[in-house]
């Protein structure tokens, strides 16, 4: 394991120790825009994961969901954070919620580490070394179509004003395949699709910090990772959609509004 991914490791851990700590004392919750929230929790687990960081990469940049770009020197590393991905679930005590960190060295990602402190799951990826949880390699699932898989999605707090809502991918999918999931946290659905739970993940709007964790997971397990035409996507696109590679096809065709197959 490099230096890198550790510092992640420990900064996931720290950060997923503070949520089991403070899940029933989640303090002031703040708004960032309608449906958006920000708790005390994020901000003292971001506080705690660049505190980490920087303590061994100084001069590393950080892009953080709730501090922003945080740059010193010119450097051609960057940590990509977001200490809860899936605020509201926390804010609710509903558990589906987890701290995603990334690592991009001359915009490629590097390392990618996702903790989820409900049920204590540790997921890691390392270019080139592929992806673990709790230490134990995992790949994607190889059901081989659509009909037979289960996906997952969500629904980012900007599809409110938007009449771009994801809601008619939703029901499209819905009639092709056995079913989809919205637990309402991205980094989770990215290592879930990842690890075979789940067949394809797809979603609109989403932000660096939501992905780049779990896209390198992802890789690393073998998925198939586009944007909704098929087209190469990076952790600044704001879709994405990632497979176990075999139903990618028939999720691009349903994005792209061919006839459901029956």
């Amino acid at each position: 394991m490099s230096e890198a991914v550790q510092v992640a490791v420990e900064a996931a851990l720290a950060a997923g120790k503070i949520l089991r700590e403070r899940k029933d004392q989640i303090g002031a919750v703040s708004y960032k825009e309608f449906y958006d929230p920000v708790t005390e929790v994020d901000l003292l687990c971001e506080r705690t994961i660049i505190d980490r960081i920087k303590k061994t990469f100084p001069d590393h940049d950080i892009l953080a969901e709730e501090s922003g770009n945080a740059e010193g020197n010119p450097s051609t590393s960057k940590w990509i954070i977001d200490p809860l991905d899936g605020t509201l679930n926390f804010s609710h005590g509903y558990p589906c919620y987890c701290v995603s960190i990334g690592l991009e060295h001359e915009g490629q990602l590097e390392a990618g580490v996702v903790y989820n402190p409900c049920l204590d799951e540790l997921f890691v990826a390392e270019r080139g070394q592929g992806a673990t949880l709790n230490g134990k390699p995992i790949k994607v699932s190889p059901i081989p179509i659509l009909k037979e898989s289960l996906l997952v999605t969500g629904f980012h707090p900007k599809v409110v004003n938007s009449l771009d809502d994801n809601l008619n991918h939703f029901c499209r999918f819905m009639k092709a395949c056995q079913a989809v999931r919205r637990p309402g946290s991205a980094a989770m659905d990215l290592v879930y699709t990842a690890m075979g739970r789940f067949e394809g993940f797809w979603e609109l709007k989403l932000s660096p910090w939501d992905v780049a964790g779990g896209m390198l997971i992802a890789k690393e397990a073998g998925a198939t990772l586009t944007k909704f035409d098929g087209s190469p996507v990076t952790i600044y696109d704001e879709e994405i959609l990632v497979s176990n590679g075999q139903v990618h096809q028939e999720m691009v065709d349903i994005l792209q509004g061919k006839p459901l197959n029956t």
